[in-house]
């Protein structure tokens, strides 16, 4: 009770950041992931450092990725959002850049002028652009036609089937698809099916489907058991169920999706 109740907060917070009327302005220099991604993602201004590495990696530990990414991963091009929900892979700055999820580069050296620019009032846009650096390309695009292909597969299954069918000619689809047979083949069909339906939602409908989602998962089994093998214990080897991709049935995954008596509405 005591974890829903954070996590119905926790959405309630990312709805205030995406519809603040005010500029939001999120200095990034490190890893975000998770619930940074929250509080980051959804502002106007998203000022990625040097050292900038992102991820959603919640399939790993049988969870699914939440704060917004229902909304927000769907619309990133080549259906580059499947592909980060799916594998958990982390990306840096060029990448993020080049997808949206960043709004400006600036070197980390720089952030604290830029912070204390921002804190004496100077105008955001003028700051962000007089400090902006020049960014190397993104390493992600160059692999654009490869995901967009593979990850525009229904189920994960026929998303492994195109991963593995280029994975003779592409070292990227060989490592993405090994990735993603780690991870809980449950988890993977709720991110899949959360990108299918988050792309024609409002962001307050999407929060509200992701309390649905993360209300049945605590009262599953996939992301205690996650944690323990991952974080706890780290003996890496989780013990997923069901164990396999093809295992998960369509209406297992429907239930996690079903309006809850006391869903999360948005004033």
């Amino acid at each position: 009770a005591d974890a829903l109740a954070f996590w119905r907060e926790e959405y309630i917070l990312n709805r205030f950041i995406k519809r603040y009327p005010n500029p939001y302005v999120a200095l990034i220099d490190g890893i975000v992931m998770g619930g940074g991604v929250g509080v980051s993602l959804h502002g106007s201004h998203r000022v990625a450092g040097d050292r900038f590495n992102f991820a959603m990696p919640e399939v790993g530990i049988g969870f699914f990725p939440d704060v917004g990414a229902t909304y927000a991963l769907p619309r990133l091009p080549f259906r580059s959002g499947a592909y980060l929900a799916l594998t958990g892979q982390r990306i840096g700055r060029a990448d993020a850049l080049a997808l949206g999820l960043a709004s400006h580069g600036v070197a980390s050296a720089d952030l604290p002028a830029v912070e204390a620019a921002l804190i004496a009032g100077d105008d955001i846009d003028r700051v962000l652009k007089a400090h902006e650096s020049v960014i190397e390309p993104s390493a992600l695009v160059a692999h654009k036609d490869i995901i967009a292909d593979a990850f525009a597969g229904e189920t994960v299954t026929a998303i492994l089937a195109a991963l593995d069918a280029a994975a003779p000619r592409s070292d990227f689809a060989r490592s993405a698809a090994a990735t993603m047979r780690t991870k809980s083949p449950l988890s993977m069909a709720i991110a899949l099916e959360q990108m299918r339906r988050g792309a024609t939602l409002t962001f307050e409908e999407a929060m509200t489907m992701e309390m649905r989602i993360v209300t049945r998962i605590a009262h599953g089994h996939e992301f205690y058991e996650g944690v323990r093998a991952l974080i706890i214990d780290k003996d890496q080897k989780p013990a997923w169920q069901p164990s396999s991709v093809d295992a998960v049935g369509a209406a297992e995954v429907a239930a996690y999706f079903a309006p809850l008596p006391d869903d999360l509405v948005f004033a």
